[in-house]
């Protein structure tokens, strides 16, 4: 894959490692193992809060430069966050939430060689299908976006101007931040059959419509990702590749290696004292102590908590603004065999109406069993499971002219709008805040609070690429404090 690091300011894992073990000569360790189950009163050195990508990334780093004195809240039963997957029969998977990964994802590309995570390309060569209301028409397809070409052309040029970590620094920041991409597209007089690809692609990449999506956030988005083909395609593009074993095996995996400094179910209700030497963490198991607090959260999950003192002003704002509901609902259907193939299909579909956004093929590697995912309009698609199925059967029935499709053996349905501990699946940006003063305090220190989590990665924000480098950032920041402390 290309290294599109030193675009940005990651951090990459040599150097992490290198600081991280200087860092930890200085740093004690208190030998501080269970906390939370043990009601040990001994003042850890670092509570990371959320065991997503980004805080077990930090806790691994933490724990790989010496730092043994360290434990992580989790409010849910699982790790994971925003990666989750269905356990399927026989040992098989499907996401249900982030799974891709492609060029320029460097970070989580390395922690998986570290985890001995395989990775294998998702299959998009041959027919797909469009539909409209009742109609429909199949066509090949090369894993490909196809939009007008001097359209392409104008969004990449743009694009370049928009420092992917400083967006606000680009000519022209605030007129294009406030100003919706639909706005923008208006101007360019974009012919029906673009803009509802475009339609579709900012639903699957930003979490929104068109008119409620900053024009300055997606071509910040199109900048770190190399062009628009690199970001919304899957060929060449950032729905190229998968995990062997789905994406959560990577935050299972450093679940694993962590044991019992991960505490799962433990909802973090309050911080105190976060501007003094000592900060006190109340959750719903008991009180714990800390030097330091990683916050792994996405901003709106941050007001669930209560803050004394209270946060700055700024990062109050902040957080209120930060969009906190970004539906997102997405399926799975399995099969004893991906049948689709012997018709030339690829399996995916695009739907201009309707429940469905995009189907597309999901099976694991050998094909062992077969597998469509699909992308789902929430409030077109019924909450009741059996009548989701009727629905998006029927639709695979008729798109790919096979009655095959009407019996799988299995139905996944996950509705990101109803996870209390996400909120959001992503988070488009709303117009205007990109440019606000309020933007400074994403990832300015509040006293002992470090700010992580995907949104403050600097480069793929919003992706899994994105909080493994968040992640590795708190971490690294996090032990250059305790050094100089010690």
């Amino acid at each position: 894959m290309n290294n599109q690091s030193a675009r940005g300011p990651a951090i990459d894992r040599r150097s992490l490692l290198a600081s991280g073990a200087l860092a930890a000569v200085a740093v004690s360790a208190t030998g501080a193992t269970d906390a939370v189950a043990q009601g040990d009163p001994e003042i850890l050195d670092v509570i990371i809060v959320g065991a997503g990508l980004a805080g077990l990334t930090a806790a691994r780093d933490l724990d790989r430069a010496g730092n043994n004195s360290f434990a992580v809240l989790e409010a849910r039963d699982r790790v994971g966050g925003r990666v989750l997957n269905h356990r399927l029969a026989g040992g098989h998977f499907s996401e249900a939430g982030g799974q891709w990964i492609g060029p320029g994802q460097t970070a989580i590309a390395d922690l998986a060689r570290e985890l001995e995570v395989e990775t294998f390309d998702s299959i998009y060569d041959g027919r797909m299908v469009f539909r409209w209301g009742a109609d429909r028409v199949a066509f090949e397809s090369d894993g490909s976006i196809e939009i007008e070409a001097g359209l392409m052309k104008r969004l990449d040029a743009l694009a370049a101007q928009v420092p992917h970590d400083r967006p606000w620094t680009a000519p022209n920041a605030r007129e294009l931040d406030r100003m919706s991409i639909a706005q923008w597209l208006a101007r360019q007089n974009v012919g029906g059959l673009d803009l509802l690809t475009m339609k579709i692609a900012a639903v699957l990449t930003v979490g929104s419509g068109i008119g409620n999506c900053s024009m300055l956030y997606y071509l910040s988005m199109l900048n770190f990702a190399g062009g628009f083909q690199r970001l919304e395609a899957q060929k060449g593009g950032a729905q190229q590749t998968r995990f062997v074993g789905g994406s959560q095996v990577l935050a299972d995996k450093m679940a694993d290696e962590l044991g019992a400094k991960v505490h799962l179910g433990t909802a973090v209700k309050a911080i105190r004292n976060w501007n003094s030497d000592i900060v006190e963490v109340e959750t719903t198991k008991g009180r714990l102590r800390a030097r330091r607090i990683i916050m792994a959260l996405s901003p709106p999950l941050c007001r669930k908590i209560a803050f004394a003192p209270a946060l700055p002003n700024a990062r109050r704002a902040l957080q209120d603004r930060w969009p906190a509901h970004a539906p997102m609902c997405k399926s799975a259907m399995a099969y004893k065999r991906p049948f689709w193939f012997d018709k030339g299909y690829n399996g995916q579909i695009l739907s201009a109406d309707g429940p469905l956004i995009w189907a597309y093929d999901n099976s694991p590697p050998q094909q062992e069993i077969g597998v469509i995912n699909a992308f789902l309009r929430v409030g077109e698609v019924s909450p009741d499971h059996e009548t989701a199925k009727r629905q998006l059967t029927k639709l695979f029935a008729e798109s790919m002219d096979d009655d095959r499709f009407l019996v799988p053996t299995e139905f996944h349905l996950h509705d990101w709008g109803q996870e209390e501990w996400s909120v959001s699946c992503v988070s488009p940006m709303p117009l205007g805040l990109l440019t606000s003063p309020l933007m400074a305090a994403l990832d300015e220190p509040c006293g002992r609070l470090c700010w992580s989590g995907t949104e403050t990665g600097g480069i793929w924000n919003g992706y899994m690429d994105g909080a493994v480098r968040s992640g590795r950032k708190a971490a690294l920041e996090t032990l250059q404090a305790l050094r100089a402390e010690a």
